[in-house]
């Protein structure tokens, strides 16, 4: 059969920004993706999301869900993005496929390839399809603009190989269409976009947290002559996901049998196993747990279990393909610690019934050796720009996990409160990219590519 892709999106779901402009930045995030258009007077433009059924949005999640029909003889794959892939996934879990964390994986060159749909998909083919899904989704064609792309100082991934990661970076936007692409680095392109509130000259640190990656740079600023020299940047391979990842193995994983032990043949007791954890603590990794062998694995388990209901009820949340339901709930459960001395976490499905008081001290003790991570990330990002704290003028945070007290706490010890400014935490980056291009000066990090 022949295999054709259809888009989900008709012209009445489009945002209403014109399809054809210049200079539009993009940030391709590991949770959320970000389109920003920049106009010939220097102003920027962050396009909006319409998907029916749901809130307009400045922020697009970065999901994919592929799904297959028969057409007319033809095998047609189709696919949506964003809070339509959710959609299209819990209409029929069973015969689709929800795409995660893409980002997660550029830097790994382990992952070359996937089998979806009785195809063999790269993971250019991935970042390909959402891409392209995404400038249809905002009214643009790739081929007639000239983008910026943001990547992270480090990608995520144990081994990363940052090289290779910003290559297939590009070749999955020249698969979206792009004949032309910049590729910034993240927190660099966030400091453009708060220079434009500078006066003066003034030597800045920037800390960019994103889903999968945290990444700081040191910027010597000028608005008189609208450069930026980068003096030093630094990055580590963790940031929201990671506090989401502490909620649930501190949470949710003890509801679900973590801790149980099991007999085989009668001997010693021996503990559940832990691998099973560690991917419930990775949404990227959930969908994987979903074969007949880990689930009758699980089975097998249970019968001799210490807490044989707590592991039936893994293995329900991961038959039911429960993963996006659990992560809602630790998503709600993480923001309002932001701004409450605690809260509760509340899950239900079926015999599943979490719910569980979390205060804001608890989740710090949890979080700590992720600040400290990001602590030495700041210092080495000071050394390598030759700079002691003093001699940072203002320190501009952005991006979700910016929002967690002891995030802000951490680099208000360090330079004190007045020097630490926010703002546009989900958009920033991507309206830096817009400002970059044009405005690069030699020492900048941006590097185009024809593709």
């Amino acid at each position: 059969m022949d295999i054709a892709f259809h888009s989900t999106y008709s012209p009445a779901m489009m945002s209403s920004t014109p399809a054809l402009r210049p200079r539009v930045g993009i940030d391709f995030g590991t949770t959320n993706s970000v389109v920003v258009i920049a106009t010939p007077d220097g102003e920027t433009h962050t396009t909006r999301f319409i998907f029916p059924g749901h809130p307009e949005s400045e922020t697009c999640r970065t999901l994919l869900c592929l799904w297959q029909e028969e057409e007319r003889g033809r095998l047609a794959v189709h696919q949506a993005i964003g809070a339509a892939a959710v959609d299209a996934y819990l209409d029929d879990p069973a015969e689709s496929r929800l795409i995660m964390s893409i980002k997660s994986y550029l830097a790994q060159t382990s992952f070359r390839e996937t089998r979806l749909l009785g195809r063999r998909l790269t993971l250019e083919n991935l970042v390909g399809f959402f891409v392209a899904e995404l400038m249809r989704a905002v009214g643009i064609d790739p081929a007639m603009v000239d983008a910026t792309v943001g990547r992270p100082v480090q990608f995520a991934g144990e081994t990363p190989d940052d090289a290779f990661g910003e290559q297939r970076l590009r070749d999955g936007f020249a698969e979206a269409g792009f004949r032309s692409i910049a590729v910034a680095l993240e927190p660099e392109a966030a400091g453009w976009r708060f220079a434009r509130r500078l006066d003066a000259p003034a030597t800045i640190l920037v800390g960019d947290f994103g889903g999968g990656t945290s990444d700081f740079s040191v910027l010597r600023f000028d608005p008189a002559i609208g450069r930026a020299v980068p003096l030093g940047h630094a990055g580590v391979g963790i940031a929201g996901d990671q506090f989401d990842y502490r909620i649930i193995d501190n949470v949710v994983s003890p509801e679900l049998g973590r801790d149980s032990t099991y007999r085989v043949m009668g001997g010693a007791p021996l503990p559940v196993p832990i691998e099973w954890y560690a991917s419930l603590a990775r949404w990227h990794r959930l969908s994987l747990m979903r074969t007949p062998a880990t689930l009758r694995a699980i089975s097998d388990v249970a019968r001799t279990a210490s807490e044989p209901d707590r592991l039936h009820a893994l293995a329900t949340l991961v038959a039911d393909q429960q993963g996006q339901a659990l992560y809602r709930a630790v998503g709600t459960a993480k923001a309002e610690l932001s701004h409450a001395d605690s809260t509760t976490l509340r899950f239900h499905h079926k015999d599943i019934h979490i719910d569980r008081t979390i205060t804001r001290s608890a989740f710090e003790d949890w979080i700590a050796p992720d600040l400290a991570q990001f602590d030495g990330a700041v210092t080495t990002a000071l050394e390598r720009a030759g700079l002691g704290e003093t001699d940072i003028d203002r320190v501009f945070l952005t991006g979700g996990t910016s929002f967690v007290p002891a995030v802000r706490a951490l680099f208000a010890a360090r330079f004190g409160n007045e020097r630490i400014d926010r703002g546009g935490e989900f958009v920033s980056v991507a309206e830096g990219l817009a400002l970059m291009q044009g405005n690069t000066a030699p020492q900048s990090s941006v590097s185009t590519t024809t593709c």
